[in-house]
C-alpha cells in the first residue's frame, strides 16, 4: 500500500514537472496571456480533463510557474551572494546584482513572466509571497549588516524623504531591520536602479544602444551602492 502511494506521487511529480516545463517553452512562444491548458495536454498527447486533475485551472498553473520562477531567481541571487566575505558588503551587493542579471538573461521569458506586464485577469495569490521575497531578502540582509557595521557610508547630500512616505518606509523596513528612513529609500532607490537596468536588457531596449551589457552593468551597479553608501570593510 505505502509503495503504490509512493509510486502514484513519484508518477504525479513527473507528470507535474512535465507540465510545467511545457508550459515554460509556452511563455517563450505565447507570453503569459496565452498560455493554455488545453494546448499543454495536446503537446503531452492527453485529454484535457487529465490535466485540470494537476491543474484545476490556467491561473494555478500559472501560480506554479511564479512560485517555480521567484524561487529560482532568489536561488540564484542567494548562490552569486553567499560566497563572498560578510565585511564585504561592496562585493556582496555586486554579487548578488550579477546573480540576479545572469538569471533574467537566460531565462528572460520566466523573468517576464515575474517583473513584465501584468496577465489580464490574474491577481497572484498569498502563496507566492514568501517566493517573491527572497531576492530581496538577501539585498536587505546585506544593507541591513552593513549598517550595523557603520559601513553604510552615503555619499553627497540628497533631498530629505517625504515625510508622507514615512508608513511606507516602516513597510520596507522589515526588509532592512534597524534603517533609518533616509536609507530605506537609498536602499528602494538602488534596488530600483537594479530592477531597471535588467528590464531594460531583458526587454531589449539596450538593443542597437549599449553593446558592452556585462561592464556597463558593473559601473551602474557600483554608482548605485555609492548613492547608498556600501562600501567594503574587508
Amino acid at each position: 500500500m505505502t509503495a503504490s502511494r509512493t509510486a502514484r506521487e513519484r508518477v504525479r511529480a513527473e507528470l507535474t514537472r512535465e507540465i510545467t516545463d511545457i508550459a515554460r517553452r509556452q511563455l517563450a512562444t505565447e507570453g503569459a496571456g496565452g498560455l493554455s491548458l488545453r494546448a499543454v495536454a495536446r503537446e503531452m498527447g492527453m485529454v484535457s480533463s487529465a490535466i485540470y486533475r494537476y491543474f484545476p485551472s490556467r491561473d494555478d498553473l500559472l501560480t506554479r510557474l511564479i512560485i517555480d520562477g521567484y524561487n529560482a531567481l532568489g536561488e540564484a541571487v542567494e548562490q552569486a551572494e553567499a560566497p563572498v566575505p560578510r565585511g564585504d558588503h561592496l562585493g556582496r551587493w555586486l554579487a548578488a546584482c550579477h546573480g540576479l542579471r545572469d538569471w533574467a538573461v537566460a531565462h528572460p521569458h520566466e523573468y517576464a513572466l515575474l517583473y513584465g506586464s501584468p496577465v489580464p485577469g490574474y491577481q497572484a495569490p498569498v502563496e507566492t509571497v514568501a517566493a517573491r521575497a527572497r531576492d530581496v531578502t538577501v539585498l536587505g540582509a546585506i544593507v541591513s549588516d552593513a549598517h550595523a557595521a557603520a559601513a553604510l557610508r552615503p555619499a553627497g547630500d540628497t533631498p530629505p524623504p517625504p515625510a508622507e512616505a514615512a508608513a511606507d518606509a516602516g513597510n520596507l523596513r522589515g526588509l532592512m531591520p534597524g534603517l533609518p528612513d533616509e536609507l530605506v529609500w537609498r536602499a528602494i532607490t538602488a534596488w530600483a536602479t537594479l530592477y531597471g537596468w535588467v528590464n531594460l536588457e531583458v526587454f531589449g531596449q539596450l538593443n542597437n544602444t549599449v553593446e558592452a551589457r556585462q561592464p556597463v552593468f558593473e559601473h551602474a551597479m557600483r554608482v548605485a551602492a555609492t548613492t547608498l553608501g556600501l562600501v567594503s570593510t574587508e
